[in-house]
């Protein structure tokens, strides 16, 4: 899908610093990094427990969508809200160089959306911004997407500003770290956030524990508006 320059760990760790309250807690939220706690602060969102950590968990505040004007695949600025305005959304913090977590919820997402018929496909805008700026080129950045779906938007641009737009939906970033073995680890929340078309907030949460079937269930309800 994409050629990995370095040895990349396999290690996963626990953001804890950024859970989303008990559901989030219980479902142990996952990055793609060393081991330790995750990050700093907390979330002001509470949740509505769900009967398994592999469902979607439906935010009793939900988010407003984050305020982020960064550079497309194309080398465009793309402003989130203003681009995704009215369309049912799903936004994704991670990194191309990610060994394990990142390609599978991409590859969930994509198969999910490739059931969906064609008009509601071409409603739903699937958004991965990347948490690795520096590695992760527009023109890097588009080709790995597009080995997942086509019509995937990929963003990048300055850290800072895509850590504060992360952190305003609960998700926790960290620079990424050149360990003392040459490799480059990018830690980061695992959560899907999921914004309904009419009114662009993020009503619904996914953990990285969330398989197909469940994106498979749930994009056609997202896609009228509805919670699943």
């Amino acid at each position: 899908m994409h050629h990995i320059p370095r040895r990349h760990p396999r290690r996963t760790r626990r953001a804890l610093g950024l859970a989303l309250a008990t559901a989030l807690l219980a479902a142990g939220a996952t990055a793609c990094g060393s081991s330790g706690d995750g990050g700093s602060g907390t979330s002001p969102a509470a949740v509505e427990s769900t009967d398994s950590a592999k469902r979607g968990t439906v935010l009793s505040n939900p988010f407003d969508k984050p305020d982020l004007v960064l550079t497309d695949t194309d080398g465009r600025t793309y402003d989130l809200r203003a681009e995704t305005e009215g369309h049912p959304t799903l936004l994704y913090f991670g990194y191309t160089h990610c060994p394990d977590v990142c390609p599978l919820t991409m590859s969930n997402i994509a198969v999910a959306k490739s059931k969906l018929p064609e008009a509601d496909q071409e409603k739903l805008r699937v958004v991965f911004v990347t948490s690795d700026p520096e590695r992760d080129t527009p023109a890097s950045l588009g080709k790995w997407l597009r080995a997942q779906d086509p019509d995937f938007i990929g963003l990048t641009g300055d850290f800072d500003t895509i850590r504060a737009g992360a952190r305003s939906v609960g998700v926790s970033l960290e620079p990424p770290v050149k360990e003392k073995d040459g490799d480059i680890v990018s830690t980061h929340g695992t959560q899907v956030l999921a914004f309904l078309p009419k009114d662009d907030k993020g009503h619904v949460l996914y953990t990285s524990d969330v398989p197909v079937e469940t994106y498979e269930k749930d994009l056609p309800k997202l896609v009228r508006g509805q919670l699943p």
